[in-house]
């Protein structure tokens, strides 16, 4: 089957538009018109193509470049199929109904494609990894064991509750970022404001005087900052993104990314929250695939994947090493000294006990409910950290333009 989006008019004559997948355009045609639809453009989908047309004549549906797959939407579909499967619906008809649900045009098309393939054979985690950019590995390989053991149902139930955890975390970081850089975008507006249109005209005012009037150092600090940012304004929109460039080379290397990543984990505060962050994931991901049957190996080079962090992978890849010589996970994650001891303490014990799954569970509710704490803890940190110091440098400037008016009080005297 083929995904065909349309547009034309219903039966009283409003304008109307959708996707529908049909063996072809004349059998879209047919079955809009049997539900009152009378179509006036018929377009093949594909994914990734956003144009009609043909050469010169190509229309390019710009809306499409801004609408993407959140981690939200597939939290919602993985917790639909979830359902239908458990209700024992057949997974075409499963894709059929999730494809009638999804919203998003881009979303539409892609579920149409996996229904496809799957119609024809394919089994379900193939046609997801068709689209790596919505479907991750972890993902797909949960969906793969689960289809090998025959727990399909179970497996994406774990799936819809990994993924609603990864929303809700990335939802706690995204929240907790969110007003000091509303402030901080607040208190550099300010100052544009200020170097801009009041600094120059007070400094007009001071050149009045010529010689008479000593300014003050701060007072010299402030008016040459304000020449800078008038006279050079083009500079910062030139360097930074030549800057951003450059550093996205550097870290794309491997050696640069180890570095970057050996940084971001030394940074007060924000490297713990990072640390936990890493953690967590790792943990919860390896737990995940461990339960739904996934072989320890694979999930350990997936969970190496998901981890974020370089430093954390090199510790990973060791575990691995130990796993293939039929040694333990705990001693190179131990050796490494990357992650708490906890973590390694209730990993051995799993790894002894043989409920490995659920140790790592346990870190990983309790780092969940760590990182939500200390996520808290620093947006009640930086809001008061931000105000002071956007606040100290508007009165600064503020004290810069002052001084010299004491001077001139007594010159006038």
């Amino acid at each position: 089957m083929a995904v065909f989006e349309y547009r034309g008019m219903d039966a009283v004559g409003k304008p109307v538009s959708g996707i529908i997948d049909a063996d072809n355009a004349k059998v879209a045609r047919q079955r809009l018109r049997r539900q009152g639809m009378f179509p006036t453009e018929m377009h093949e989908q594909k994914a990734g193509k956003n144009t009609r047309g043909r050469g010169l004549n190509v229309q390019i549906d710009f809306t499409k470049y801004f609408q993407f797959v959140s981690a939200r939407d597939i939290a919602v579909l993985t917790t639909q199929l979830s359902t239908l499967v458990g209700a024992a619906i057949p997974m075409v008809e499963a894709l059929t109904a999730l494809v009638d649900q999804a919203e998003k045009p881009g979303l539409k098309v892609i579920l149409s494609q996996i229904k496809e393939k799957v119609n024809t054979g394919m089994t379900l985690a193939d046609a997801l990894a068709e689209h790596p950019r919505v479907f991750d590995n972890l993902f797909v390989q949960m969906v793969r064991a689960g289809e090998k053991s025959g727990a399909l149902d179970d497996v994406l139930e774990r799936l819809a509750a990994y993924t609603d955890s990864q929303v809700k975390l990335q939802g706690q970081v995204l929240s907790a970022l969110m007003y000091p850089v509303l402030m901080s975008c607040v208190g550099l507006g300010i100052l544009v404001g200020l170097f801009t249109g009041v600094v120059p005209r007070v400094r007009t005012l001071f050149d009045g005087f010529g010689g008479d009037l000593a300014l003050p150092l701060l007072t010299q600090v402030v008016f040459g900052f304000g020449d800078l940012l008038i006279g050079y304004f083009w500079l910062p929109i030139v360097l930074m993104p030549v800057g951003g460039w450059l550093f996205r080379r550097w870290v794309s290397t491997p050696k640069g990314r180890l570095k970057f990543d050996a940084l971001r984990l030394k940074v007060p505060v924000l490297g713990r929250v990072h640390r936990l962050v890493s953690v967590s994931r790792f943990c919860r991901t390896l737990a995940t695939l461990l339960v739904s049957g996934v072989p320890i190996l694979s999930a350990l080079e997936i969970g190496r994947a998901v981890i974020g962090n370089a430093v954390l992978a090199d510790a990973v890849d060791g575990a691995s090493r130990n796993i293939q010589e039929g040694q333990s996970i705990a001693v190179p994650l131990k050796a490494s000294g990357q992650f708490p001891p906890v973590v390694t303490h209730m990993i051995s014990i799993g790894e002894r006990t043989g409920e490995l799954e659920r140790m790592l569970t346990l870190v990983a509710d309790a780092y969940d409910n760590e990182v939500e704490t200390a996520l808290n803890a620093l947006t009640s940190l930086l809001g008061p950290v931000v105000i002071l110091a956007m606040g100290g440098m508007v009165f600064l400037v503020a004290i810069g333009m002052l001084l010299p008016m004491m001077g001139l009080s007594k010159l006038v005297m």
